[in-house]
């Protein structure tokens, strides 16, 4: 087998031939970072030693690529350990060990230099690095939620997030709502923008006029909403990110409105504490247990050469609306 060129050096390591070749050379005006992080992408690649086939790890690898730019803890949110919790489960059954990556830079020598079987990326963003590093070494892939460029010969699991947008929204509507707005618009990932403009066909489908109101995950008191809610101009609110729900009951709290009697909410998260005390609010889940078994054995069903591949594409896991108080003024 051959061995890899500068070439594929370079697209690696997301730089030049040239700094490649001054890299390996011990040439040119690079900084020693840079040297550093090119010799390493050229080490795990193989270059300079005989390439025999890759030797299997018996791991996988897991990570969620999104808002990558900032350390966060996924851990903490109820929709990824859920699913990080089932995803072991099942590497476990199919005789995997799993590693957990942190959220950094796709940059970062970590991923041209890791070493497992394959990935599971969860929420893979636009212009994903870590993405473009694992096509680069070859490193299979199956993605939780579709990718926003798929490949040809790309595995995702999903949900059918505009079957589900209409699903909450036809709820809100029978339950009396008739200015719904979205709380979204964070995120870069394919889920934000499928249900954004779900939820944007359904308003001009019914001559309504669309309200997204913009996310911010520091925004704990709900000052978002202000202006929504001193003018009345909205009666239900879908936030599709885990704690979009806390922060509408917060903003609806000081603004006197009271759920579901002046306000109706409904709320894309995993978090059994939305289920009471206090009003029980609505939530959309994801099931993220299923999309972890699912995901993860088209991961190994594509190492394993005895095993067929997973059809390439979609593999769909239905969402759950879990009706709660919040959504119902009586005829819900």
């Amino acid at each position: 087998m051959a061995g890899p060129t500068l070439t594929d050096i370079a697209r690696a390591a997301e730089v030049s031939t040239a700094t490649v070749s001054h890299a390996l050379n011990g040439t040119g005006r690079l900084g020693e970072s840079t040297r550093r992080r090119v010799r390493e992408v050229a080490a795990a690649l193989g270059y300079g030693s005989r390439r025999t086939p890759l030797t299997r790890t018996g791991t996988l690898g897991l990570a969620v690529t999104t808002y990558a730019g900032a350390a966060w803890n996924y851990l903490e949110v109820p929709y990824f350990s859920r699913l990080l919790t089932a995803a072991a489960a099942t590497a476990h059954a199919h005789g995997y060990a799993l590693t957990i990556l942190p959220a950094v830079r796709g940059g970062e020598t970590l991923w041209h230099t890791l070493s497992v079987d394959g990935m599971l990326l969860l929420d893979s963003p636009e212009d994903d690095r870590v993405l473009r590093a694992l096509r680069a070494r070859g490193i299979p892939v199956v993605f939780d939620g579709r990718p926003t460029d798929p490949h040809p010969g790309d595995v995702w699991v999903d949900n059918d997030h505009a079957a589900t947008t209409r699903e909450v929204l036809d709820h809100l509507a029978a339950a009396g709502a008739d200015r719904i707005a979205l709380h979204a618009g964070f995120g870069r990932e394919y889920y934000t923008g499928a249900v954004t403009r779900a939820y944007g066909e359904w308003c001009r489908e019914r001559g309504r006029e669309p309200a997204v109101i913009a996310f911010d995950p520091d925004d704990a008191p709900g000052h978002a909403f202000d202006r929504a809610f001193s003018g009345r101009s909205c009666d239900a609110v879908h936030s599709v990110y885990d704690p979009g729900g806390r922060q509408v009951l917060a903003a609806a709290a000081r603004h006197g409105l009271r759920i579901p009697d002046d306000l109706l909410l409904v709320c894309a998260s995993e978090d059994p504490a939305y289920g009471g005390p206090g009003p029980a609010v609505t939530t959309v889940s994801l099931r993220p247990e299923a999309i972890a078994e699912t995901a993860v054995t088209a991961l190994a069903a594509l190492l394993d050469p005895a095993l067929p591949d997973p059809p390439p594409g979609g593999l769909t896991v239905p969402a759950r609306l879990c009706r709660r108080a919040s959504s119902s003024r009586g005829s819900g």
